[in-house]
């Protein structure tokens, strides 16, 4: 018996086993955690490969969109140097926003993005960028190329969503959006995030 190549006998791991994508830093692979339908925050767990629950969501808010990260990425110096408010990396693959036109209700499953642009994060000083993309094909969104094409309220509801995500009536919010930047900018932290991951777990 014969199998197709490329072809995994066992599941690779979603950090580290699966490709990028077919032309990174344009076109990349998003490995989905959350979907805007989930209100328990999934997050992957990084000795198994397996979605584990992180937490329940305590505000009401819900993800306006896909939420996961690019495969064989990772948030260190190079990330960090591009986010002036940041001291280091949050030390995690690079996360990922995906825009796309149908609901799409399930996590656990990968698909092909373009970038468009991200949201500069600062979380507790560290540097935790969230690079928005739309689902490659996608009817509607499919032809964007950059965060402008995209409705600006769409935009307004992620940095909402993130700026408030963690927020705790009577604590001081550690996480702030500092900046929202274009496709030029965010093809730069892709590939300094895909540098970091071959400095650190690069053969």
């Amino acid at each position: 018996m014969s199998f197709p190549k490329p072809f995994y006998r066992w599941r690779p791991h979603p950090w580290h086993g699966l490709d990028s994508g077919p032309e990174p830093p344009a076109r990349v692979t998003a490995y989905i955690e959350i979907t805007p339908f989930d209100l328990v925050k999934y997050e992957v767990d990084k000795a198994t490969g397996y979605l584990r629950i992180d937490r329940p969501q305590r505000s009401s808010s819900q993800h306006p969109t896909l939420y996961g990260f690019i495969p064989r990425t990772y948030c260190g110096r190079r990330i960090a140097a591009l986010s002036p408010k940041a001291s280091k990396g949050d030390g995690d693959p690079l996360d990922i926003c995906v825009v796309s036109e149908r609901p799409i209700d399930r996590s656990d499953i990968v698909l092909t993005a373009q970038v468009v642009g991200g949201l500069q994060m600062v979380d507790h000083g560290e540097a935790d960028d969230k690079i928005i993309a739309v689902l490659e094909n996608d009817n509607i969104w499919g032809k964007a190329k950059d965060i402008g094409e995209l409705p600006p309220v769409l935009i307004e509801r992620m940095r909402h969503y993130f700026s408030t995500y963690k927020l705790v009536p009577g604590q001081e919010n550690k996480a702030s959006i500092e900046h929202v930047y274009g496709r030029e900018h965010a093809l730069a932290v892709v590939q300094a995030s895909l540098d970091d991951y071959q400095e650190t777990y690069g053969e």
